[in-house]
């Protein structure tokens, strides 16, 4: 009775398991089955009972062997050990099997060693579903982390058509393909970049909105997968995509900020080569590639903007210079010759009248207070011909052009200032010329009105394949990062306008200072071959 009692809980115990139960022989045959095994086995009229394992699980006339699967029995037999593993299900004829089972077996043992194997079974088809879609996903994320890396930091938009079409090709292991860009004029969609296509026939293709199927994903913003193009009725060009033998298909917008830039097609020349999986996936990259590309037409439009202002800027700047010719050459040529002439003149009458003893002496002093004014004239006339374009510049060149405006501008305020040359002095271009100067007279004003520096130097240093200026001062010096732009009281203009300058020359200007450290300048411009000349004018003039 105890025995029978004992037996009866063990199986109520079995029975309340969730998972299937049996207990297998070394023979291979069923010893036991739970509830749950009964249950899952109901299809079959046959208690498994005394049938061989692998006839009941798999269907099979012999047991799992290698190269196909290796028998977890077989091994916890052998082993005396527990195994876990999980093992598909597949029966004979029916196909590739789709359900996965845990398998838990232990053994059970008497007197002469394992006798039996206690076998657990659980359906984790569901779980190896969920593993699979974690997988893809995770592919995915992957090739969305990749194309995002290979287009990061390109700016040319043709570039990132480029780039971001050979890395969704090689992903997916494809080599048909094209990325056409929306005109938001003339609403129509033409390719920008392809693969795999022949150019004659995909350089002329213009789709409107809502033609064929790239038109309706473009209208849509909805992308469209086809197992077969070549049988789409609603096909643009049917003719091309027969010339083309293209089958597979899948259209996804590029979408930035809610709104369809282009559409990228993938194709194949055969048949369903595509999933929905590559649809989702494709779509995924076109929502990323269409800011990736909005980005760069941006960036696109502001080049040429700049370029424009470049352009505008350069040819102001020689306008301006030209002006300044103009003028400073009428102030030399009449003005200051007139007033030379006055002042002669005056100074000729005030001779005459000294030797003869003039009859009003107030008169004379008059004459000489006026010979005075017509002598600071032509002194002041002479500066601001300087100013707007000192001869030296044209007819000797940059140093001592420079040398003699700081002896205008800096002794008289009692700064010292040294000039030096280093290395192979020599012309540059007029426009690097004149840049240079621009910049040392800007940085000399900025001396004598804000910085209150008793010394001052400026070099000019001649290397084989740059010229670098530098301006330093021992000034009070000021907060570089304060200035970002030009306010509204014009504070940042001198700063602005010795930069645009040495960048229209096609090299770059910096500042550096701090309060109470004084300010350094340093201003680089290349030297292309060519463009200078080789003439050797003296080095190291100080």
């Amino acid at each position: 009775m105890e025995v029978i009692a004992s037996n009866a809980m063990l199986q109520q115990i079995a029975d309340s398991l969730a998972d299937e139960l049996f207990v297998i022989d070394g023979e291979y045959r069923v010893r036991f089955a739970n509830l749950a095994a009964c249950q899952k086995l109901a299809v079959s009229a046959e208690s498994p009972l005394g049938k061989l394992c692998y006839e009941v699980f798999q269907g099979r006339d012999r047991p799992c062997a290698p190269p196909l699967w290796e028998c977890p029995l077989l091994r916890v037999m052998e082993s005396g050990n527990p195994v876990e593993v999980v093992h598909p299900q597949m029966f004979p004829g029916v196909g590739p099997f789709d359900k996965y089972i845990s398998l838990s077996l232990s053994p059970l043992r008497d007197e002469q060693g394992v006798n039996a194997v206690v076998e657990l079974r659980r359906d984790v088809s569901a779980e190896r579903e969920v593993e699979k879609q974690i997988l893809r996903r995770h592919h995915q994320l992957l090739v969305l982390n990749h194309i995002s890396r290979a287009v990061s930091g390109l700016r040319d938009l043709d570039t990132v058509l480029k780039v971001a079409l050979d890395n969704v090709l090689e992903l997916i292991n494809g080599s048909i393909g094209g990325m056409l860009l929306l005109d938001e004029r003339s609403k129509v969609l033409s390719y920008k970049v392809y693969r795999g296509l022949s150019a004659k026939h995909t350089e002329e293709l213009r789709i409107r909105l809502g033609e064929g199927i790239t038109g309706r994903v473009a209208e849509s913003g909805e992308p469209i997968l086809l197992e077969d193009i070549s049988k789409e009725p609603q096909a643009a060009r049917p003719d091309l995509l027969s010339i083309e033998g293209l089958k597979g298909f899948v259209s996804v917008p590029l979408v930035s900020k809610g709104k369809v830039i282009g559409v990228m097609n993938v194709a194949s020349h055969a048949p369903g080569r595509f999933t929905a999986d590559d649809m989702y996936l494709l779509n995924s990259i076109g929502h990323q590639l269409g800011v990736a590309l909005e980005q760069a037409k941006l960036y696109e439009q502001l080049s040429r903007g700049k370029e424009r202002y470049r352009r505008l800027l350069r040819y102001a700047l020689m306008a301006q210079e030209e002006e300044r010719k103009r003028i400073a050459r009428e102030l030399h040529d009449e003005t200051s010759q007139s007033l030379t002439g006055l002042a002669l003149n005056l100074q000729a009458i005030i001779e005459t009248a000294e030797l003869e003893g003039p009859a009003d002496r107030e008169m004379l002093e008059r004459l000489k207070k006026v010979h005075a004014l017509s002598v600071q004239a032509c002194n002041e006339i002479t500066r601001l011909i300087n100013n707007l374009r000192p001869t030296l510049l044209d007819a000797l060149g940059l140093v001592p052009a420079i040398r003699r405006q700081a002896e205008i501008v800096l002794k008289p305020r009692g700064i010292n200032v040294v000039v030096e040359s280093r290395g192979k002095e020599r012309r540059l271009p007029s426009d690097v010329e004149v840049a240079f100067f621009r910049i040392t007279q800007e940085a000399m004003s900025n001396i004598v009105r804000h910085s209150e520096a008793k010394n001052a130097l400026i070099c000019l240093e001649w290397l084989d394949d740059e010229v670098v200026l530098h301006i330093e001062d021992d000034g009070r010096g000021f907060d570089v990062s304060q200035i970002t732009g030009i306010d509204a009281s014009g504070r940042g203009v001198g700063l602005f306008s010795m930069k645009e300058r040495v960048s229209l020359a096609g090299g770059s200007c910096a500042v550096h200072s701090r309060p109470g450290e004084g300010t350094k300048i340093v201003a680089r411009v290349p030297l292309r071959q060519g463009e200078s000349d080789a003439e050797d004018q003296g080095t190291d003039s100080g």
